[in-house]
């Protein structure tokens, strides 16, 4: 294929690209989105092996690697559950960052890339290449604690390192000094020291960055690590000549950044302050006074799953609340069951979805979409907020933080400020919950406390199949 050829087919495909991005944008038309994705993403592959950089000798090598890289993809498609997602991103996050670190190392040693190029190119040639691992080392280790702490390998509880500001000031200087050197090296070998030693710094880096973030805040650690994932790839497109991969991973990085804004607003926080260490204390586990177990703020009504039903089945309009509870008891299809026979009997039932419900952005939209939840009773927490003191019964399953008042009458709250969806302004409010613990953020919610308020204790799914069977009876 002739390089016009190859370009005139990365242009179709970043187009595609674009299209996949708008489609992603709304429920109904994500199918589409991926599907263009998908197509753009194998004119590209197809373009760059067919591509005049890629020698006869070496497409034996590309195709081996290709169907190595797509039996993993097709075995993790396959085997990997809907509650697992998260931490699955997160791992495919920290592969974009290790081939931006190795692509780089090769990069700089590769005695021909720097062929018919003038001192100021290669001299820009190596800045890509410094920027490149510097980004590509934060983003691997950044996304390998994001996946621990999602699948639970780590705690949840921030650690806060002594001076940990000051900590994260030296390793910058270090690393502005460590570049200084590096593209001063007048050969291989004395470059290879400072890179060496700021690729080592950028791993402690992206351990310490994440280390310090607190469960609460791994939503947007998740779109954050997307953000420098993208900005890696564009780095390595620099660094290989490749357009398509510096416009994708433009495209990857400033949409990861504007989503982490946007969910950085959705809980009233400062981005760089989630970046310094997030409110979460201690993973879920409540706290007090010498690390006791805090005590109960008052007394909760607690109700079974046939007293459940019949609150549901006395409701005219229902409101559903998922959480990250129902997401590890897996209970999303038996969710849909309940909505399709409330449903079947004349009311009116609707989900409520805060923008940081569960541990990735769109974690619970996911999760009802895999059940089959219509779209159009999905609904975000600006669109439906309104609506709770006209609802007769709000179910939370397995959500805390983001329906605690706390975060609106309490201003010495950690969460203070954070917008919650409003569930307490219901007629009645049904909790489902194992326990009394409390959740990410580590403070307690009065909303169990409320005089309307009746608690539903046990696993998510056990409990609503129960319900689920009473309605039916």
């Amino acid at each position: 294929m002739s390089g016009s050829l190859t370009s005139v087919a990365y242009i179709g495909a970043t187009i595609l690209f674009i299209l996949s991005l708008g489609g992603l944008s709304n429920p109904e038309s994500s199918r589409r989105g991926n599907l263009y994705g998908m197509i753009g993403m194998a004119i590209a592959v197809i373009a760059t092996v067919l591509g005049p950089h890629v020698s006869s000798a070496g497409i034996g090598y590309i195709l081996a690697a290709l169907v190595v890289g797509g039996g993993v993809g097709l075995y993790l498609a396959r085997t990997v559950q809907m509650t697992q997602m998260p931490e699955l991103v997160a791992f495919m996050h920290s592969l974009v960052g290790l081939v931006a670190v190795v692509v780089g190392y090769a990069s700089f040693i590769d005695p021909t890339a720097a062929d018919g190029m003038t001192p100021g190119e290669i001299g820009i040639h190596h800045v890509e290449i410094y920027l490149g691992v510097l980004i590509g080392a934060v983003t691997l280790s950044g996304s390998v604690i994001a996946f621990g702490k999602l699948s639970g390998k780590v705690g949840g509880k921030p650690l806060l390192l002594p001076a940990r500001h000051w900590l994260n000031l030296a390793l910058l200087v270090a690393v502005i000094v460590l570049g200084q050197r590096f593209l001063a090296a007048g050969s291989i070998n004395e470059g290879m020291v400072p890179l060496a030693v700021m690729t080592a710094l950028a791993l402690l880096f992206g351990v310490h960055m994440v280390m310090a973030i607190g469960g609460a805040d791994m939503p947007v650690v998740v779109s954050m690590l997307n953000s420098y994932s993208g900005w890696a790839a564009a780095a390595t497109g620099f660094m290989l000549s490749n357009d398509l991969l510096i416009v994708t991973g433009a495209l990857v990085g400033s949409s990861g950044a504007i989503l982490s804004y946007i969910m950085c607003r959705a809980m009233n926080r400062q981005f760089l302050s989630v970046i310094a260490g997030g409110f979460g204390s201690d993973g879920g586990t409540p706290k007090a006074a010498g690390g006791a177990t805090a005590q109960p703020a008052g007394e909760v009504t607690a109700v079974n799953a046939q007293e459940t039903a019949e609150l549901l089945n006395e409701a005219a309009s229902v409101v559903i609340i998922p959480g990250y509870g129902m997401a590890v008891a897996q209970a999303q299809h038996t969710v849909y069951e309940i909505t399709k026979t409330l449903r079947e009997k004349g009311k009116t039932v609707r989900f409520a979805i805060h923008p940081v419900a569960g541990r990735m952005p769109g974690h619970m939209n996911v999760l009802l979409a895999e059940a089959k939840v219509p779209y159009d009773i999905v609904l975000e927490m600006d669109e439906i907020n309104d609506d709770f003191p006209s609802t007769d019964v709000a179910m939370v399953i397995g959500a805390n933080d983001i329906v605690n008042p706390s975060a609106q009458d309490d201003p010495g709250s950690p969460i203070a400020g954070m917008p919650v969806l409003e569930v307490w302004k219901a007629k009645t409010t049904i909790v489902m919950k194992r326990s009394m613990a409390s959740g990410y953020a580590g403070v307690d919610n009065p909303l169990f406390y409320k005089e309307n308020n009746r608690m539903l204790f046990g696993d998510a799914k056990k409990m609503l199949d129960e319900v689920l069977a009473a309605l039916k009876a």
